[in-house]
């Protein structure tokens, strides 16, 4: 049995930075800066293009979420 070549289904889907800014609703340059400035999703560069791991994209959406749920908490002046 080949043990050395990827089965089908094993890859977990891998989004370019294009169909990610579309599934978000934001500009591709959006990402970009969001990178930058390291808040944005953990990718990796086919070539020169930006791909991005679903695991990643909703690792750091549910970052994000997490952290404006702390900074939408009311101040109860403790």
């Amino acid at each position: 049995m080949d043990t050395t070549s990827p089965r089908t289904g094993d890859l977990e889907p891998i989004y370019s930075l294009s169909e990610l800014a579309a599934h978000l609703g934001v500009p591709q340059q959006t990402l970009y800066d969001l990178r930058h400035r390291g808040r944005g999703p953990r990718g990796f560069r086919v070539g020169r293009e930006l791909r991005f791991r679903a695991a990643e994209v909703r690792d750091w959406l549910a970052e994000m979420e997490a952290q404006d749920a702390v900074r939408q908490r009311p101040d109860t002046g403790r």
